[in-house]
Protein backbone atom coordinates (compact mmCIF):
# COMPACT_ATOMS: atom_id res chain seq x y z
CA UNK A 1 0.00 0.00 0.00
CA UNK A 2 1.38 3.41 -0.85
CA UNK A 3 1.55 5.76 1.73
CA UNK A 4 0.55 9.62 1.17
CA UNK A 5 1.83 12.17 2.05
CA UNK A 6 -0.25 15.20 4.07
CA UNK A 7 2.25 17.79 2.39
CA UNK A 8 3.43 18.99 -0.76
CA UNK A 9 7.64 18.14 -0.33
CA UNK A 10 10.16 19.44 -2.07
CA UNK A 11 10.24 16.71 -5.15
CA UNK A 12 6.43 17.63 -5.54
CA UNK A 13 7.04 21.19 -6.07
CA UNK A 14 9.53 20.80 -8.43
CA UNK A 15 7.82 18.19 -10.85
CA UNK A 16 4.66 20.34 -10.49
CA UNK A 17 6.78 23.34 -11.70
CA UNK A 18 8.31 21.44 -14.55
CA UNK A 19 4.82 20.12 -15.59
CA UNK A 20 2.81 23.77 -15.38
CA UNK A 21 6.05 25.41 -17.66
CA UNK A 22 5.62 22.27 -20.08
CA UNK A 23 2.05 23.19 -20.19
CA UNK A 24 2.60 26.49 -20.66
CA UNK A 25 4.95 25.91 -23.67
CA UNK A 26 2.48 23.48 -25.19
CA UNK A 27 -0.57 26.12 -25.27
CA UNK A 28 2.60 27.65 -28.32
CA UNK A 29 3.16 24.71 -29.41
CA UNK A 30 -0.22 24.16 -30.49
CA UNK A 31 -1.10 27.40 -31.27
CA UNK A 32 1.65 27.79 -33.88
CA UNK A 33 0.74 24.13 -35.50
CA UNK A 34 -2.87 24.29 -35.41
CA UNK A 35 -2.63 26.43 -38.78
CA UNK A 36 -0.94 22.89 -40.58
CA UNK A 37 -2.51 20.33 -38.77
CA UNK A 38 -6.22 20.69 -37.47
CA UNK A 39 -6.72 20.48 -33.29
CA UNK A 40 -8.84 17.57 -33.34
CA UNK A 41 -6.93 15.31 -35.75
CA UNK A 42 -3.59 16.98 -33.73
CA UNK A 43 -5.01 15.53 -30.82
CA UNK A 44 -5.58 12.36 -32.36
CA UNK A 45 -1.78 11.61 -33.48
CA UNK A 46 -0.56 12.79 -29.82
CA UNK A 47 -3.11 10.70 -27.63
CA UNK A 48 -2.29 7.77 -30.20
CA UNK A 49 1.66 8.08 -29.57
CA UNK A 50 1.05 8.13 -26.30
CA UNK A 51 -1.03 5.44 -25.40
CA UNK A 52 2.05 3.44 -27.59
CA UNK A 53 4.64 4.81 -25.48
CA UNK A 54 2.61 4.18 -22.68
CA UNK A 55 2.58 0.61 -23.62
CA UNK A 56 6.05 0.55 -24.22
CA UNK A 57 6.84 1.57 -20.92
CA UNK A 58 5.10 -0.33 -18.91
CA UNK A 59 6.21 -4.02 -20.87
CA UNK A 60 9.39 -2.60 -20.00
CA UNK A 61 8.78 -2.69 -16.59
CA UNK A 62 6.66 -5.29 -16.19
CA UNK A 63 3.43 -3.04 -15.50
CA UNK A 64 -0.08 -4.92 -16.12
CA UNK A 65 -2.31 -2.89 -17.86
CA UNK A 66 -4.78 -4.99 -18.50
CA UNK A 67 -5.73 -7.22 -15.11
CA UNK A 68 -8.92 -7.40 -12.89
CA UNK A 69 -8.42 -5.02 -10.26
CA UNK A 70 -11.95 -2.96 -9.87
CA UNK A 71 -10.81 -0.06 -11.55
CA UNK A 72 -12.44 -0.68 -14.84
CA UNK A 73 -15.58 1.73 -13.43
CA UNK A 74 -13.46 4.45 -12.39
CA UNK A 75 -10.99 3.88 -15.44
CA UNK A 76 -13.64 4.50 -17.71
CA UNK A 77 -14.90 7.30 -15.87
CA UNK A 78 -12.26 9.24 -16.11
CA UNK A 79 -11.40 8.63 -19.40
CA UNK A 80 -14.49 10.04 -20.53
CA UNK A 81 -14.57 13.32 -18.40
CA UNK A 82 -10.78 13.41 -19.66
CA UNK A 83 -11.67 13.01 -23.44
CA UNK A 84 -14.64 15.40 -22.74
CA UNK A 85 -12.39 18.14 -21.32
CA UNK A 86 -10.30 18.15 -24.03
CA UNK A 87 -13.21 18.64 -26.65
CA UNK A 88 -14.99 21.37 -25.28
CA UNK A 89 -11.26 23.13 -25.17
CA UNK A 90 -10.78 22.15 -28.62
CA UNK A 91 -14.44 22.85 -29.78
CA UNK A 92 -14.52 26.41 -27.31
CA UNK A 93 -11.82 27.85 -29.32
CA UNK A 94 -13.59 28.33 -32.24
CA UNK A 95 -16.16 30.31 -30.47
CA UNK A 96 -13.77 32.64 -27.99
CA UNK A 97 -10.54 33.63 -27.70
CA UNK A 98 -7.87 31.30 -26.22
CA UNK A 99 -7.28 33.81 -23.32
CA UNK A 100 -10.69 33.83 -22.02
CA UNK A 101 -10.80 29.85 -22.65
CA UNK A 102 -7.97 29.58 -20.30
CA UNK A 103 -9.11 31.55 -17.74
CA UNK A 104 -12.81 29.51 -17.86
CA UNK A 105 -10.86 26.54 -17.59
CA UNK A 106 -8.53 27.18 -15.12
CA UNK A 107 -11.94 27.14 -12.36
CA UNK A 108 -10.91 23.08 -12.17
CA UNK A 109 -9.21 24.25 -8.73
CA UNK A 110 -12.40 25.21 -7.36
CA UNK A 111 -14.31 22.23 -8.55
CA UNK A 112 -11.45 19.96 -6.98
CA UNK A 113 -11.71 22.17 -3.62
CA UNK A 114 -14.81 22.08 -3.26
CA UNK A 115 -16.40 18.69 -4.06
CA UNK A 116 -13.28 16.24 -3.11
CA UNK A 117 -13.47 17.20 1.08
CA UNK A 118 -17.07 15.54 0.28
CA UNK A 119 -15.33 11.99 -0.62
CA UNK A 120 -11.66 12.22 0.80
CA UNK A 121 -12.07 14.93 3.89
CA UNK A 122 -8.11 14.59 4.48
CA UNK A 123 -8.11 16.92 1.69
CA UNK A 124 -10.27 19.86 2.85
CA UNK A 125 -8.59 23.32 2.80
CA UNK A 126 -8.65 25.92 5.68
CA UNK A 127 -9.57 29.53 5.66
CA UNK A 128 -6.10 30.90 4.39
CA UNK A 129 -5.92 28.09 1.85
CA UNK A 130 -9.31 29.20 0.12
CA UNK A 131 -8.06 32.62 0.49
CA UNK A 132 -4.83 31.49 -2.01
CA UNK A 133 -7.15 29.69 -4.29
CA UNK A 134 -8.66 32.82 -4.77
CA UNK A 135 -5.89 34.82 -5.21
CA UNK A 136 -3.99 32.67 -7.60
CA UNK A 137 -7.54 32.42 -9.77
CA UNK A 138 -7.38 36.02 -9.85
CA UNK A 139 -3.91 36.43 -10.92
CA UNK A 140 -4.72 34.22 -13.50
CA UNK A 141 -7.35 36.91 -14.46
CA UNK A 142 -5.28 39.86 -14.33
CA UNK A 143 -3.05 38.07 -16.35
CA UNK A 144 -5.50 37.94 -19.85
CA UNK A 145 -7.60 41.14 -18.55
CA UNK A 146 -6.22 43.13 -21.40
CA UNK A 147 -7.72 40.40 -23.57
CA UNK A 148 -10.90 40.07 -21.63
CA UNK A 149 -12.15 43.03 -21.24
CA UNK A 150 -10.58 45.08 -23.93
CA UNK A 151 -12.98 44.14 -27.06
CA UNK A 152 -16.77 43.44 -27.11
CA UNK A 153 -18.08 40.42 -26.58
CA UNK A 154 -18.40 38.78 -30.16
CA UNK A 155 -21.78 37.44 -31.19
CA UNK A 156 -21.42 33.42 -30.32
CA UNK A 157 -18.07 34.23 -27.89
CA UNK A 158 -20.91 33.03 -25.00
CA UNK A 159 -20.56 29.96 -26.70
CA UNK A 160 -16.57 29.23 -26.05
CA UNK A 161 -16.72 30.92 -22.45
CA UNK A 162 -19.27 28.12 -21.68
CA UNK A 163 -17.64 25.28 -23.28
CA UNK A 164 -14.45 26.88 -21.48
CA UNK A 165 -16.60 26.29 -18.29
CA UNK A 166 -17.21 23.37 -18.73
CA UNK A 167 -13.56 22.31 -19.65
CA UNK A 168 -12.72 23.36 -16.19
CA UNK A 169 -15.17 21.22 -14.54
CA UNK A 170 -14.82 18.46 -16.52
CA UNK A 171 -11.12 18.35 -15.63
CA UNK A 172 -11.80 18.83 -11.67
CA UNK A 173 -14.58 16.18 -11.93
CA UNK A 174 -11.57 13.90 -13.52
CA UNK A 175 -9.77 14.69 -10.52
CA UNK A 176 -12.41 13.43 -8.72
CA UNK A 177 -12.82 10.44 -10.03
CA UNK A 178 -9.04 9.64 -9.54
CA UNK A 179 -8.99 10.14 -5.45
CA UNK A 180 -12.53 8.69 -5.43
CA UNK A 181 -12.60 5.70 -7.19
CA UNK A 182 -10.48 2.23 -7.18
CA UNK A 183 -7.89 4.48 -9.07
CA UNK A 184 -6.89 6.41 -5.85
CA UNK A 185 -4.63 2.67 -5.16
CA UNK A 186 -4.06 1.86 -9.39
CA UNK A 187 -0.63 2.71 -10.63
CA UNK A 188 0.17 6.17 -12.47
CA UNK A 189 0.25 4.32 -15.18
CA UNK A 190 -2.63 2.77 -15.51
CA UNK A 191 -4.28 5.84 -14.30
CA UNK A 192 -3.04 7.54 -17.47
CA UNK A 193 -4.10 4.68 -19.75
CA UNK A 194 -7.57 4.74 -19.37
CA UNK A 195 -7.75 8.50 -19.87
CA UNK A 196 -5.15 8.58 -22.94
CA UNK A 197 -6.62 5.61 -24.68
CA UNK A 198 -10.60 6.76 -24.40
CA UNK A 199 -9.23 9.64 -25.58
CA UNK A 200 -7.41 8.26 -28.93
CA UNK A 201 -10.48 6.93 -29.41
CA UNK A 202 -12.70 9.78 -29.21
CA UNK A 203 -10.94 12.39 -30.92
CA UNK A 204 -10.17 10.87 -34.51
CA UNK A 205 -14.46 10.23 -34.86
CA UNK A 206 -14.87 14.09 -34.14
CA UNK A 207 -11.89 14.81 -35.95
CA UNK A 208 -13.99 13.10 -38.78
CA UNK A 209 -17.74 14.80 -37.92
CA UNK A 210 -15.99 18.19 -37.96
CA UNK A 211 -14.69 17.50 -41.35
CA UNK A 212 -11.00 18.59 -40.29
CA UNK A 213 -8.15 17.71 -42.88
CA UNK A 214 -6.40 14.56 -41.76
CA UNK A 215 -2.86 13.59 -43.21
CA UNK A 216 0.21 12.79 -42.21
CA UNK A 217 2.30 14.96 -44.92
CA UNK A 218 3.54 17.44 -42.62
CA UNK A 219 6.83 19.89 -42.13
CA UNK A 220 9.40 18.76 -39.70
CA UNK A 221 8.58 21.27 -37.58
CA UNK A 222 5.02 20.71 -36.67
CA UNK A 223 6.33 16.85 -36.72
CA UNK A 224 8.65 18.42 -34.14
CA UNK A 225 6.14 19.93 -32.33
CA UNK A 226 3.59 17.02 -32.78
CA UNK A 227 6.40 15.12 -30.88
CA UNK A 228 7.22 16.82 -27.47
CA UNK A 229 3.05 17.36 -26.80
CA UNK A 230 3.41 13.30 -26.84
CA UNK A 231 6.33 12.65 -25.56
CA UNK A 232 6.63 15.07 -22.67
CA UNK A 233 3.11 16.23 -22.85
CA UNK A 234 1.06 13.48 -23.31
CA UNK A 235 2.83 10.61 -21.63
CA UNK A 236 5.88 11.92 -19.43
CA UNK A 237 4.01 15.04 -17.85
CA UNK A 238 0.32 13.32 -17.63
CA UNK A 239 2.31 10.39 -16.19
CA UNK A 240 4.03 12.28 -13.55
CA UNK A 241 0.56 14.32 -12.64
CA UNK A 242 -1.11 10.80 -11.91
CA UNK A 243 1.60 10.01 -9.65
CA UNK A 244 1.56 13.02 -7.84
CA UNK A 245 -2.57 12.65 -7.53
CA UNK A 246 -1.76 9.07 -5.76
CA UNK A 247 0.59 10.18 -3.49
CA UNK A 248 0.07 13.94 -2.33
CA UNK A 249 -3.11 16.23 -1.93
CA UNK A 250 -5.03 17.01 -4.84
CA UNK A 251 -6.51 20.43 -3.53
CA UNK A 252 -2.69 21.64 -2.81
CA UNK A 253 -1.36 20.24 -6.36
CA UNK A 254 -4.27 21.22 -8.08
CA UNK A 255 -3.45 25.06 -6.36
CA UNK A 256 -0.17 25.09 -8.87
CA UNK A 257 -1.78 24.62 -12.38
CA UNK A 258 -2.86 28.27 -11.85
CA UNK A 259 1.08 28.81 -12.88
CA UNK A 260 0.63 27.27 -15.94
CA UNK A 261 -1.18 30.05 -18.16
CA UNK A 262 1.57 32.63 -16.81
CA UNK A 263 4.14 29.90 -17.91
CA UNK A 264 2.20 30.66 -21.44
CA UNK A 265 2.73 34.28 -21.67
CA UNK A 266 6.40 34.23 -20.19
CA UNK A 267 7.22 31.39 -22.63
CA UNK A 268 5.32 34.33 -25.59
CA UNK A 269 7.41 37.00 -23.91
CA UNK A 270 10.52 35.07 -24.39
CA UNK A 271 10.00 32.83 -27.52
CA UNK A 272 7.62 35.55 -29.39
CA UNK A 273 8.90 38.47 -28.74
CA UNK A 274 5.90 39.66 -26.90
CA UNK A 275 5.53 42.64 -24.08
CA UNK A 276 5.92 42.49 -20.65
CA UNK A 277 2.90 43.99 -19.08
CA UNK A 278 2.20 44.83 -15.79
CA UNK A 279 -0.62 42.73 -15.89
CA UNK A 280 2.16 39.77 -16.33
CA UNK A 281 4.24 41.31 -13.22
CA UNK A 282 0.96 41.55 -11.22
CA UNK A 283 -0.12 37.90 -12.03
CA UNK A 284 2.98 36.13 -11.37
CA UNK A 285 3.12 37.81 -7.77
CA UNK A 286 -0.45 36.97 -7.34
CA UNK A 287 0.14 33.31 -8.68
CA UNK A 288 2.98 32.46 -6.33
CA UNK A 289 1.43 34.09 -3.31
CA UNK A 290 -1.74 32.25 -3.95
CA UNK A 291 -0.18 29.20 -4.23
CA UNK A 292 2.39 29.62 -0.88
CA UNK A 293 -1.08 30.65 0.87
CA UNK A 294 -2.70 27.19 -0.26
CA UNK A 295 0.36 25.03 0.66
CA UNK A 296 0.81 26.67 4.12
CA UNK A 297 1.08 23.40 6.34
CA UNK A 298 -0.51 25.18 9.22
CA UNK A 299 -1.55 23.60 12.79
CA UNK A 300 -2.75 20.26 12.23
CA UNK A 301 -6.08 19.43 13.04
CA UNK A 302 -6.69 17.23 16.85
CA UNK A 303 -7.82 14.13 15.17
CA UNK A 304 -10.65 12.99 16.76
CA UNK A 305 -10.15 9.13 17.05
CA UNK A 306 -7.24 7.16 16.42
CA UNK A 307 -8.15 5.45 13.49
CA UNK A 308 -9.14 9.06 11.27
CA UNK A 309 -5.35 9.13 9.85
CA UNK A 310 -5.90 6.49 8.14
CA UNK A 311 -9.20 7.48 6.21
CA UNK A 312 -7.84 10.51 5.82
CA UNK A 313 -4.96 9.82 3.99
CA UNK A 314 -6.48 7.16 1.99
CA UNK A 315 -3.71 6.17 -0.52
Amino acid sequence: MTERKPHLDTVAIRVLVACCAFWGLQQILIKTTVAEVPPMWQASLRMAGAVLLLVLWCRSRGIALFERDGTLAGGLLAGALFAAEFVCIYLGLQHTSASRLTVFVYTAPFVVAVLLPRFVPGERLRGVQWLGLTLAFAGVVVAFGESLFGHGAGTGQWRGDALGLAAGVLWGLTTLAIRATRLAVASAEKTLFYQIAVTAVVTPVLSLWLGETRGLAYSAYAWFSIALQTGIGAFASYLAWMWLLRHYPATRIASFTFLTPVFALVFGVVLLGEPVTPHLLLALAGVGLGVVLVNRTGPAPAPRVATSSSSARKP
